[in-house]
């Protein structure tokens, strides 16, 4: 019976992952090139997800966690996001596509707490069988990858929304075959406070964990100008194929996943973090490097692309493996949506607007009135901005004093 229910959870990661890869790497480069965006616009438009990810605790603490199954929710959020993104192609004018793109993200970030959640309430031993079970979610974004690349060539097209869109409703028409999960709080009042995760609040009176949290808010900023520009950015240097190519990112991610408990356990926390925001300063560094490097320059942005299990894994994972074990059982819930909101929330809105910005200032027209950018100088702002977050962090955080990974 667990195998079965971990083969279902793992098919569910891998497609709930490859409809958010089918659009997200490459939707810069479409907003930019085929429908004329400004930076400002494709800043926002990937704020969108940041929007999606601010509303999710209401949405999965005030409906889905008292009054629905969550495999009936998911597959209804997955269905009906299918159809949303069959819709956004027609949506041609920055007004139509911006609202609609965020009610469907909406529609999706649910879904992965949710998801989580599903996981973790099934699973016989979590701490074992959760991280392998959460390996296919990068395996679903290499695909998507892959597929967009190879299969439909639709990174400047309006396809690869078509693709999501068709892989959401499958999605959705799986999760009824997930494990019946009944709402957690049937007939309980929530308070607000408990949906925000402000019990955690309380954790800022530990000066290293307020400095923890101040600096995941600050290194989002300058974090989130890769997810809006590089794909943009490597089209721009006559890259095809460029999904698939970047998707290379994810199998770094695999490899530095399963390494991260070694890690922690040599280095401890504050060493695995030191080294996860280190890793973006130097992606950016070589980024920006890569303009003018000449025969390099293919060396300089692969190099940037394969830090992203290091970026990715000893930042995010390793932050919040160190959350849940600064809070005790009362409030751990309420700390995880507290980082969650600050990092794919409210730092994710402020990181990719910034970016956005960013980007149309350094916007150049090129002879015969194409688009082209000063790249160097979008990379070296993030880069220079990781580096004085790293500063801060490296100054004022403590490892914590209890026993375990310090």
């Amino acid at each position: 019976m667990q195998k079965q229910i971990r083969i279902k959870l793992s098919i569910f990661m891998f497609l709930q992952y490859l409809i958010w890869g089918s659009w997200y790497v490459s939707m810069g480069s479409y907003l930019s090139k085929t429908l004329q965006f400004s930076g400002e616009q494709i800043g926002l438009a990937y704020g969108a997800f940041a929007i999606g990810a601010m509303i999710a605790p209401f949405f999965v603490g005030l409906i889905a966690d008292r009054y629905f199954a969550s495999e009936k929710i998911l597959a209804f959020l997955g269905i009906f996001g299918g159809l949303l993104l069959f819709l956004l192609p027609e949506m041609t004018t920055f007004g139509a596509f911006y609202p609609m793109l965020i009610l469907y993200c909406c529609t999706y970030v649910p879904t992965l707490a949710l998801g989580n959640s599903v996981s973790l309430h099934h699973l016989e031993n979590p701490k074992r069988d959760f991280p392998l079970v959460k390996t296919l979610s990068a395996v679903g974004w290499i695909a998507a990858g892959l597929l967009l690349s190879f299969a439909f060539e639709g990174e400047l097209s309006a396809i690869q929304f078509y693709v999501a869109g068709t892989i959401s409703i499958l999605f959705g028409l799986f999760c009824l075959t997930l494990p019946h999960t009944p709402p957690m709080k049937t007939g309980k009042d929530v308070s607000l406070g408990e949906i925000l995760g402000l019990d955690a609040l309380a954790l800022l009176k530990k000066p290293s964990f307020a400095i923890f949290i101040g600096c995941m808010f600050l290194i989002c900023i300058p974090l989130y100008f890769y997810f809006v520009n590089m794909n943009l950015f490597v089209t721009e240097l006559g890259w095809t194929r460029s999904a698939a190519k970047m998707s290379l990112a994810q199998v770094s991610d695999i490899l530095f996943l399963v390494l991260l408990p070694i890690i922690l356990r040599t280095f401890g926390y504050k060493k695995t973090i030191f080294i996860g925001i280190l890793a973006w300063a130097v992606r950016y560094f070589f980024l920006a490097g890569s303009v003018d490097a000449g025969s390099m320059q293919t060396t300089f942005v692969f190099t940037a692309i394969l830090l992203h299990g290091v970026c990715y894994d000893f930042l995010f994972i390793a932050g919040q493996l160190y959350v849940d074990e600064e809070a005790n059982e009362r409030i751990r819930g309420a700390a995880q949506g507290l980082i969650a909101f600050i990092l794919w929330g409210l730092g994710a809105f402020v990181g990719t607007h910034l970016a956005g910005v960013s980007q149309a200032a350094h916007t150049l027209e090129q002879a015969g009135g194409t688009m082209a950018h000063d790249w160097q100088g979008i990379w070296i702002y993030p880069a220079w901005g990781s580096l004085a977050v790293l500063v801060v962090f490296l100054i004022f955080f403590r490892n914590p004093g209890k026993k375990g990974v310090a």
